[in-house]
């Protein structure tokens, strides 16, 4: 397959600097888009929007520890060795993570997020305003363990 190039829009600026696995809804952070490629324009209407799905990449995650297979999610082993495809790991493939955050506000070219779980600096690929009508359509399901690794991720 060819290779696919992609360039940041911005970056994230936030008071967390390590990825820690959890409480992400408690942080605040901001999303500063590339004053050389975009002007306020490009975010005109976003505030009409309680949500932004965002884009990044995992850019602090060393390409060598990227997982394809099967692991123990966070390693724990009472949970059960599934593909990196049914989990949400940054050790992902092309290490890009995706996350609909509450959106604060629109301050030019800051977008003012709460729950983005993504660390300072963390190149941002895209935002796009969270749509219900996207979320998903039907009954969701997910095994139990997924439950236990997510109770404290989010406030809950």
């Amino acid at each position: 397959m060819a290779a696919v190039e992609m360039q940041p829009i911005g970056r994230v600026r936030s008071t967390r600097t390590e990825p820690v696995d959890d409480d992400w809804d408690a942080v605040e952070s901001t999303v500063e888009l590339d004053p050389e490629r975009f002007g306020p324009e490009a975010v005109a209407g976003l505030e009409e929007f309680s949500h932004v799905e965002v884009v990044y990449v995992f850019d602090r995650v060393d390409p060598a520890s990227v997982q394809t297979g099967a692991r123990h999610p966070r390693g724990n082993p009472d949970w059960p060795e599934v593909g990196i495809f049914a989990q949400r790991g940054k050790g992902r493939p092309n290490r890009i993570g995706v996350t609909v955050c509450r959106l604060l506000r629109a301050d030019g070219l800051r977008l003012h997020v709460e729950g983005l779980d993504a660390i300072d600096g963390t190149p941002v690929l895209d935002v796009k305003p969270w749509m219900a009508e996207f979320g998903p359509r039907g009954e969701v399901r997910q095994p139990a363990w997924s439950h236990e690794l997510m109770a404290g991720y989010w406030r809950g």
